[in-house]
């Protein structure tokens, strides 16, 4: 008569993190935008600036942390 040992390997719990998102942020980056498009096609002096200033206003986050981090001497 064998006696046969088995082993169990334990796995550790895996804790399942679920984040919830409102999309609050996604609609104050959209009234950015649409704002920024305002100001920057309404400065606009030729249609090239106009196509510039539509293109600053899908990066006017990047302008914006510049401009605060200019200001805050960093």
């Amino acid at each position: 008569m064998t006696t046969e040992t088995t082993t169990h390997e334990v796995q550790p719990k895996t804790k399942i993190i679920r984040q919830t998102n409102n999309g609050a942020g996604g609609a104050i980056y959209g009234l950015g935008l649409i704002g920024a498009w305002v100001y920057y096609i309404g400065q606009a002096t030729t249609f090239w600036l106009g196509v510039l200033g539509f293109l600053k206003g899908i990066v006017w986050p990047a302008f914006l942390v510049f401009a605060l981090m200019k200001y805050l001497g960093m």
